[in-house]
């Protein structure tokens, strides 16, 4: 009796199954969709051109980067609460930053500023070494084991102080710095190498900061002003030494 009922019951298990997973096929659809739509209608249509960039952007599950709260927020054109006081960038921002360092696929770029480890996603397609740094320990632990689990193997992530950089792997060849300090940090200018490229929001909230684009070559720096931007303030032991 008990092996005809479980006999029985075998099909509708199979049934039920199958619905869940076809539930999830097409909310993974979904997303997909969206993101195909972001990217085209908020980076494409703003002027990002590098295709490379553009692909990335497209790849990478901005949904898996936010709270479960949030998901279906992932794929529209703003900034996103990650926790800590912290957010995710806007995708469009997070383009151009991107595109703004000029990567041909062979570089070792820093980040300064990991948060839920999007960005470090971004860039693990288009070079050969990240390294990332985020002063929250939460923050950064949390962003280290999502992104081994998404299978970002080519990101090193460390928690520590930003603003020093990360003199053990330097020289980079592009440094990206998602939070904002009121001045350009030397050490970054230092770990930067001949050639290389770093962007950067700088200024004090809310209304003046801007991205600025830094090149090296033979040793100096040209400083260009890309677009106006706000992003969370750089923290951390050196900042605080410089206001005192």
């Amino acid at each position: 009796m008990r092996i005809r009922i479980f006999l029985v019951l075998i099909p509708f298990c199979l049934i039920f199954f199958n619905c869940c997973l076809g539930k999830i096929g097409e909310e993974e659809t979904g997303f997909d969709k969206k993101r195909k739509v972001m990217v085209r209608e908020q980076i494409q249509e703003r002027g990002v051109e590098d295709r490379r960039v553009l692909e990335a952007m497209e790849k990478v599950p901005r949904h898996e980067f936010v709270p479960e709260e949030y998901r279906r927020f992932a794929y529209e054109d703003s900034p996103l609460p990650i926790g800590e006081g912290q957010t995710i960038s806007q995708p469009y921002i997070v383009a151009l930053m991107t595109e703004c360092l000029g990567l041909e696929g062979e570089e070792k770029v820093l980040e300064v500023g990991t948060g839920s480890g999007y960005q470090a996603a971004i860039l693990s397609e288009l070079v050969e070494e990240v390294y990332t740094i985020e002063i929250l320990e939460l923050l950064a632990k949390r962003a280290e084991e999502l992104l081994q689990k998404l299978g970002y193997r080519n990101v090193k992530v460390k928690c520590g102080d930003g603003y020093l950089g990360w003199e053990e792997y330097a020289p980079f060849d592009g440094i990206i710095v998602t939070c904002a300090p009121d001045h350009i940090p030397e050490p970054l200018i230092e770990q930067l190498a001949e050639g290389g490229r770093m962007v950067i929001p700088v200024g004090e909230i809310p209304f003046n900061q801007f991205l600025k684009l830094i090149r090296k070559k033979e040793g100096k720096l040209t400083v260009q002003n890309v677009v106006p931007v706000r992003f969370v303030p750089m923290t951390g032991e050196e900042v605080e030494k410089r206001k005192r």
